[in-house]
Order: C-alpha cells, then sequence, then structure tokens
C-alpha cells in the first residue's frame, strides 16, 4: 500500500517534504499532489475517490487558512485521513488547527500539530502496520533507535 500526500498549495511542500522523507525512510511508496478543495475541487474529489483503487492506505493531507483540504477528502473516502495543519501568516496555523480538529462528528480527520508533517508520516505508517508485519517491525526499530538516542543524551 502507498500514502497519498495532498496539500493546497505548492508553497506547501517546504513543510510536507518532511512526510516524505520520513516514507522514504521507512521505504513507503506515496503520491504527492497539489489539489485545492476551494480551486480545483473537481480535482481533488476525482483523485481522492479513486485513492483505494489505487492503492493508497491513507491520505496526508495539509493546508493552512482555510484549511478545508483534509475535511474535503475525509467526505470522499473512508481512508483514513490525516491533516497536517500549515501555520500561515495569519493566527500562526491555529485557524488551520481548529478546522481541522473540528470536523463534525461521522467525518473523521486525525490531526497532527501544526506543521507536523513528519508526525503525520509516522501516523501512517503505523496505520499500514496493523497489517503489515514488517512495516510494524520498521515501526518497532524506529522507536528503539529514538529511545538509544536519548538515552545517550548527555549534557555538558
Amino acid at each position: 500500500m502507498k500514502i497519498g500526500i495532498v496539500m493546497g498549495s505548492a508553497s506547501d511542500w517546504p513543510v510536507m517534504k518532511g512526510s516524505a522523507e520520513i516514507l522514504d525512510e521507512f521505504g513507503v511508496e506515496y503520491d504527492k499532489k497539489v489539489l485545492s478543495a476551494h480551486r480545483t475541487p473537481h480535482e481533488l474529489e476525482a483523485w481522492v475517490k479513486s485513492a483505494r483503487d489505487n492503492g493508497f492506505g491513507a491520505i496526508i493531507a495539509a493546508a493552512g487558512g482555510a484549511a478545508h483540504l483534509a475535511g474535503v477528502c475525509a467526505a470522499f473516502t473512508t481512508l483514513p485521513v490525516i491533516g497536517v495543519p500549515i501555520k500561515a501568516k495569519t493566527l500562526d496555523g491555529l485557524d488551520s488547527l481548529l478546522s481541522m480538529v473540528q470536523m463534525p462528528s461521522g467525518i473523521p480527520v486525525a490531526t497532527v500539530s501544526i506543521d507536523g508533517a513528519k508526525n503525520a508520516a509516522l501516523l501512517a505508517v503505523e496505520i499500514l502496520g496493523v497489517t503489515d508485519p514488517k512495516l510494524a517491525s520498521k515501526m518497532t526499530d524506529f522507536r528503539t533507535r529514538q529511545a538509544e538516542k536519548v538515552l545517550a543524551s548527555t549534557l555538558d
């Protein structure tokens, strides 16, 4: 399975390449797109509705400002959707965060921190790891390495 990474603007890529880097590290295939919930709604709908048939296991959707992208994606699929609020010029991304976490009952969007692209990818890997033992093992190894780094830390 692969992951879809969609962002509302190419200007979101500097943040979202963190998702791509994590997925590369775990060897997870992904497809990245710039599609807007507001400016390209028909193209977004078609891409999301075909995601399962195209082998996707989850979608990471990033947007700032009027951050409706993740919610619109979730409305068109039953795949897990992980929202990444992007820090915008106004309100430091809080508006984006609230747009994603305040989804109506019945259409969930898992939401990570503002500019939390790496955590979004890690969550996507964990989701795929539910049915992929090799990926689950890679996640266990990743967590072990993180713990080792902390334990090896010294304060001089």
